[in-house]
């Protein structure tokens, strides 16, 4: 542990945040893992431009108002580069079967579970681990933001947030300097730091949905719609973020839409879940908020229809949001040595490339009690 630590990881004995073992997979398995996620990546990225500027898709996909005028101002990034920093979250049976649950497109986190510790701890074990190239993505993909701040709520006190941050910035090779959130301020436009230094570019591990909630929220989307700041991710990763995304993609799928071609199309038969804005199941499927984070909001229905289980510890952030609906599918359990657990795979996806594995290992809802296990290929 004493290693870890030296290497940044300085919040694995919280709560058992982690699990002292590994997960392996087959060479085959990643291969198509990785092939699953390029192909995904581009769908999203074309269902989110196919969104732009239609307000009404903007509304169905749970957008807060505050943000639409910057959408539609800002001009995107290029193709499959709304956002550099991104997460896909699988189900991956023991059988192969791959099946997306979501993709968190604006602040994913796990970066140090799975850049700093799975590669030691493969290491250890003789297994390959295709995360060591996730470094190298974020030098590439700060190269071309160039934050000059990285911000989180409560830096230097929330250990997990700000370890993540400050990694990044060691691995982009940057001067960025790193704040709390909550020591911004905005003045006329303007967004200063605690020294009334102004900031003109910044990557947050802030949520974005939350600048409709949060005080000061309003004015930094005004900040950020009037060019005075550019964030990382792009504004425009709030669309990729939505998991109302996935039921537009399902539905422009369903009409067989010429946006995607036919390999696409194939793609998302295959890997993709059917998914809806309404609650047009009879029975197993699962309720999410379109902003949930963490597990918070998520409801898991049986054959019948009947509620099984929900997150009690996250927040239920669809009091704040719509819901979607999606086909069930749980995850596969995995016997560990302290006990039973459902494994849930993240793949992110840095500066357009799929180039780390994330594991994390819980109940049948992955919550912010779920536990780190590092994942690796044999």
């Amino acid at each position: 542990m004493k290693e870890l630590e030296e290497l940044g990881f300085t919040w694995g004995d919280m709560d058992h945040y982690w699990i002292d073992q590994v997960v392996s997979i087959d060479q085959q398995i990643w291969d198509e893992i990785k092939f699953a996620s390029q192909q995904l990546w581009t769908i999203f990225d074309k269902a989110a431009r196919f969104t732009f500027g239609k307000r009404d898709l903007y509304a169905l996909l749970s957008i807060p108002e505050v943000l639409w005028d910057g959408l539609d101002l800002l001009l995107p990034n290029g193709a499959e580069e709304l956002s550099r920093y991104a997460r896909f979250d699988y189900s991956i049976t023991t059988q192969g079967e791959i099946k997306l649950f979501e993709l968190n497109a604006d602040t994913p986190t796990g970066y140090v579970e799975s850049s700093v510790v799975t590669p030691w701890i493969c290491e250890q074990y003789d297994l390959n681990s295709p995360n060591v190239s996730m470094k190298e993505q974020i030098r590439l993909a700060w190269e071309k933001e160039k934050p000059d701040y990285a911000t989180c709520i409560a830096y230097g006190e929330h250990l997990e947030d700000s370890g993540t941050i400050d990694m990044l910035v060691k691995h982009s090779g940057l001067e960025a300097k790193c704040i709390d959130t909550l020591e911004l301020s905005v003045d006329e436009g303007v967004v200063r730091d605690k020294e009334l230094n102004r900031i003109n570019s910044m990557f947050a591990l802030y949520p974005k949905e939350w600048m409709a909630v949060d005080d000061g929220g309003e004015a930094l989307a005004y900040s950020i719609e009037s060019k005075n700041i550019e964030v990382f991710n792009s504004l425009h990763a709030i669309i990729l973020q939505s998991k109302g995304l996935q039921a537009v993609i399902w539905g422009l799928h369903e009409l067989e839409s010429e946006i995607f071609t036919k390999e696409e199309h194939e793609c998302i038969e295959k890997y993709m879940l059917p998914t809806y804005n309404k609650p047009i199941f009879d029975g197993n499927y699962v309720s999410k908020s379109m902003f949930g984070r963490e597990g918070g909001s998520v409801r898991l229905y049986d054959h019948q229809g009947t509620l099984e289980t929900q997150d009690e510890e996250g927040y239920d952030t669809s009091v704040l949001f719509d819901r979607v609906y999606q086909k069930r599918i749980d995850l596969p359990k995995l016997e560990m040595h302290n006990g039973a657990f459902h494994l849930l795979t993240g793949v992110f996806i840095i500066n357009g490339e799929p180039c780390g594995l994330l594991g994390r290992a819980g109940g049948l809802i992955t919550g912010n009690s779920s536990h780190f296990i590092a994942m690796g290929v044999r």
